[in-house]
């Protein structure tokens, strides 16, 4: 659903700590760079659209815009160290990590939308 919009070159969507539910879903979102739209549509668009094809219980509320994803050397995207971003104080980097400087950029994302332990 998310890969889908027009607008979005890649995603990660994955489940974060939720006190009231035990997880809720986060998605993150690469833009294209011939994007024209407004940010804010293009988030409401990706929130729209899962709730119209999944359904309410899919619950995904929170889509941010981030330069670039985690990925290993061979180019998959670790969301599992997208969640220990938001969850956990003291989590180990993977050594297939391509680039050590993704961590900062998405904690600075988290941080400024008050994600997970940044709340």
């Amino acid at each position: 659903m998310v890969s889908s919009h027009n607008d979005v070159a890649e995603c990660a969507v994955f489940g974060i700590h939720c006190d009231l539910k035990g997880q809720q879903p986060l998605g993150l979102i690469v833009l294209k760079s011939e994007t024209s739209n407004q940010l804010d549509q293009i988030q409401n668009q990706i929130v729209l659209n899962v709730r119209e094809e999944i359904g309410a219980v899919a619950s995904l509320r929170n889509v941010l815009i981030v330069n670039r994803l985690p990925k290993t050397r061979s180019g998959k995207i670790m969301r599992k160290l997208l969640r220990n971003i938001a969850d956990v104080d003291d989590f180990k980097v993977p050594s297939t990590l391509d680039d050590i400087q993704i961590i900062s950029e998405i904690q600075d994302v988290y941080q400024v939308h008050r994600i997970g332990k940044f709340q």
